[in-house]
């Protein structure tokens, strides 16, 4: 009888190596766990609306205590990294939008919790770590992207007041977010000197949805519109003409968890893969035995080792306190999603036919993972990244 293949979130070699700690082993086997009892919860996200989805995924994140640390930390500190990353590679696994819902609740947190003021603290943070206000980060425009010094979202100083007039693109989150970061053009200096962040509530006057995104995974993206939208100067986030060092700090931190999340996909599809060659019969006996499934899997398991050592790797060095750990953090987004591409198109591959029925495993997977490589920084621009550091170190 063919072996059945037992499913797991994470490697445990990996987990074993220095890079973590008892207390990151104990963490991973209980959210793995707690992401396997919640499998039907996964599917009924599948048939709500994205709104609806993300809300109730929250919900459950926020009461079993899994985004906590966002209320727990030294002001300045955003939580442990290597346990960040652990969560997103088990919730990637188990289903899209918990990670999705997570992964945004975490992004738009951070901001706060790195040079939020003790009264945005308070306001904010208790209800992003339980999950009852969601949270979103808006920096995209359709001009500006990856050059977030290209914002033009204006917000023109008034008395006690700021007025922001412009749009925003693709935000996550953005049809019903309760509060959003918001990078906008104060004017204090040219380019990205003259950027601030803010904190928005959902339901200023002025803040409207122009367009949801209907995106080919499922998600509660949106372009906002800002008409006169008034907020009072204590809703500025740090320090105005900081907001490029506010965007910039967070995309660093944020991008070795997109190479988490894709670790988590790309093991979910290398899963699958191997179930499949092992009980699809084909020629007198399985797609196992075939040299060049062999192959194919045999690749997949170097790219799934290769992606967690660097993502493990880039998490240790911020918990660490290592400055240089803004490269690492690039390598492991640009390895661990490009791999992730390659495994779960082999994955689609290996399944023939019935990896192309809509809603089956391997279609959501391929659908899911395209994103990651664009969000949150291209491959292309973290390849600049990575040549720059090359740079930085030659000229030292």
């Amino acid at each position: 009888m063919t072996p059945a293949i037992t499913p797991t979130a994470f490697d445990p070699e990996i987990l074993r190596l220095p890079f973590y700690t008892d207390e990151h082993r104990d963490r991973a086997r209980r959210l793995a766990l707690w992401c396997e009892e919640r499998a039907p919860l996964w599917t009924e996200l599948r048939t709500d609306g994205p709104d609806k989805a993300v809300r109730r995924a929250l919900a459950a994140l926020g009461e079993a205590g899994w985004l906590a640390f966002l209320d727990d930390g030294e002001p300045g500190t955003d939580g442990d990294h290597r346990s960040i990353c652990l969560a997103r590679e088990a919730l990637a696994y188990a289903e899209d939008l918990a990670d999705f819902a997570f992964a945004i609740q975490v992004l738009s947190a951070t901001p706060i919790l790195r040079h939020g003021s003790p009264e945005q603290r308070r306001r904010y943070l208790p209800g992003l770590a339980a999950g009852t206000l969601v949270g979103a980060f808006a920096i995209s425009e359709e001009q500006a992207g990856s050059d977030v010094a290209a914002v033009a979202l204006t917000a023109e100083r008034d008395g006690e007041e700021y007025v922001l007039n412009g749009g925003k693109a693709w935000i996550a989150n953005g049809t019903l977010a309760d509060v959003l970061c918001v990078i906008a053009r104060t004017g204090e200096g040219p380019g990205p000197l003259g950027l601030t962040a803010f904190l928005v509530p959902g339901d200023t006057p002025g803040l409207r949805v122009r367009e949801p995104i209907d995106a080919i995974a499922p998600r509660p993206f949106a372009h906002l519109v800002f008409e006169d939208c008034r907020v009072p100067a204590d809703a500025v986030l740090g320090r105005p003409g900081r907001g490029f060092v506010v965007a910039m700090d967070l995309l660093e931190r944020a991008r070795m968890t997109v190479g988490a999340a894709a670790l988590g996909f790309a093991r979910r599809a290398a899963d699958a893969a191997q179930a499949r060659a092992r009980q699809r019969a084909i020629y007198g006996g399985v797609l196992f035995d075939l040299p060049t499934v062999k192959f194919d899997l045999a690749a997949m398991e170097v790219e799934l080792n290769a992606s967690a050592l660097l993502v493990g790797r880039a998490a240790w060095e911020i918990d660490q306190g290592h400055r240089g750990f803004g490269k690492h953090s690039s390598i492991a987004k640009l390895q661990a999603t490009e791999a992730a591409q390659r495994i779960v198109d082999r994955c689609v591959q290996l399944h023939g036919a019935a990896g192309l029925v809509a809603d089956s495993l391997p279609e959501r997977l391929y659908r899911q993972i395209r994103a990651l490589r664009v969000y949150e920084g291209a491959s292309e621009v973290q390849q600049l990244t990575i040549a720059g550091a090359l740079d930085a170190r030659r000229a030292r």
